[in-house]
C-alpha cells in the first residue's frame, strides 16, 4: 500500500498527564527507538455477532439481526482485537503504560494522524480472523507545532481464505505544550456535499464506543479529567468513531462494498454542554467517494476518499 504524506494537523486522541516526559528527543533516544522497526505482533480473534449488534444500536441502524456468514461492515473489525491490557499495566489516563509492540516514546502526547485500508475480501461472521501487525517506520520530523516523532504501523488480515484486509496506521507523538495548545484555524470544504447527515457526540456515544472498543483513555468518558487534568474543552471525539460514521453514511446510501479507503484528522473534535452538530458530508463521483466530517464551525475536521469495489460478495 503506498504511503500519504503528513501535511496537516491531526486529531489528538491519546494524549497522556505523564509530566517526567521529556519534550525534546536526542540522537542516542532516537537510535534507541528506531530499534523497534520490524518489531511485530500477531493476534487472533474470532468476528463474533455480538459486537455488530452493539454497533448497529450505537449507529441508529435498523439492519436486519446479524447471522453466521454475513459480511462485516467496512471499520468494524476495530470492534475485535482488543489490547487486552492488564489493568495493574495502565497509567493514570487509562492508557496502557509505554512499551512492549510500540516504541517507549518519551513525548506524553499520542495522536491519531491517519489511516489507509484495503480489502482484499470480505471478514464474515463466525470466522476466526488472524491479525499480524508490523512496525514499518520510526521518523522524526519537526512540524508547525514542533518536534514529532511518527510510527507507522501495518496490519494484515488473514481468514480462512487467506488476506482480507491490509491496513496502515499512521501514530504520531507530540511533546507536552509549554503553552496553551495552538488550534488549527480551520478550512472549509472544497466540495458541495450529495450525501449529509447530522449526529450529536454526546457523552453517551463516545462512551458506548469506548465500551465497544475496550478502549480505556479518560479523555473519552471522563470529563472531569479531560478538562481538568488535561485542559481540553470536553470529552474528545475518538477518531476512528468520526471515520466509522463516514463510512455508515456511504452504507445508508448504497449496498456497495468498499475496496479502499484513505482518511486523515485535520482538527480536533470535542463533545461539550452545547450539543455541538458533527455534519457526515460525502460526494461521490463515479467509484470514487470524497467523505468528509465538519464541526458546528463548518470547518473540515476529518477527509477520506473511499472506492467502491468492482465485485460483488457473495452472500
Amino acid at each position: 500500500m503506498a504511503d500519504a504524506p503528513f501535511d496537516g494537523w491531526v486529531f489528538c486522541d491519546t494524549a497522556t498527564a505523564d509530566q517526567h516526559l521529556v519534550n525534546a528527543l536526542d540522537a542516542t533516544t532516537l537510535a534507541h527507538l528506531q530499534t523497534w522497526q520490524g518489531n511485530t505482533e500477531t493476534r487472533h480473534d474470532l468476528i463474533s455477532v455480538a459486537p455488530v449488534r452493539a454497533m448497529s444500536a450505537l449507529l441508529d441502524r435498523t439492519d436486519t439481526e446479524p447471522r453466521l456468514g454475513d459480511v462485516l461492515p467496512a471499520l468494524w473489525h476495530w470492534l475485535y482485537f482488543w489490547p487486552t491490557t492488564a489493568q495493574s499495566e495502565l497509567g493514570v489516563d487509562g492508557h496502557p503504560k509505554r512499551g512492549g509492540f510500540l516504541p517507549p516514546v518519551p513525548f506524553p502526547r499520542r495522536m491519531w494522524a491517519a489511516g489507509r485500508l484495503q480489502w482484499h475480501q470480505p471478514m464474515r461472521l463466525g470466522e476466526s480472523i488472524q491479525r499480524t501487525s508490523r512496525i514499518d517506520r520510526v521518523q522524526h520530523k519537526t512540524g508547525r507545532s514542533g518536534e514529532l516523532l511518527f510510527v507507522q504501523v501495518h496490519h494484515t488480515y488473514e481468514g480462512p481464505q487467506g488476506v482480507c484486509l491490509e491496513e496502515v496506521h499512521d501514530i504520531v507523538y507530540k511533546p507536552l505544550a509549554l503553552t496553551s495548545d495552538t488550534q488549527s484555524a480551520g478550512i472549509t470544504p472544497s466540495l458541495a456535499a450529495e450525501w449529509q447527515r447530522d449526529v450529536v457526540p454526546d457523552d453517551v456515544l463516545l462512551f458506548r464506543y469506548s465500551a465497544l472498543t475496550f478502549n480505556s483513555h479518560r479523555i473519552h468518558y471522563d470529563r472531569r479529567y479531560a478538562m481538568q487534568t488535561e485542559g481540553y474543552p470536553g470529552l474528545v471525539v475518538h477518531g476512528p468513531l468520526m471515520a466509522s460514521l463516514l463510512v455508515d453514511l456511504l452504507r445508508r446510501h448504497s449496498d456497495r462494498h468498499l475496496s479502499s479507503l484513505a482518511f486523515k484528522a485535520l482538527k480536533p473534535v470535542f463533545e461539550c454542554a452545547d450539543q455541538r452538530v458533527l455534519r457526515l458530508c460525502a460526494k461521490p463521483e463515479g467509484d470514487e467517494i470524497h467523505t468528509w466530517v465538519q464541526d458546528h464551525q463548518g470547518h473540515v475536521c476529518m477527509q477520506a476518499v473511499a472506492h467502491w469495489s468492482t465485485q460483488t460478495a457473495t452472500p
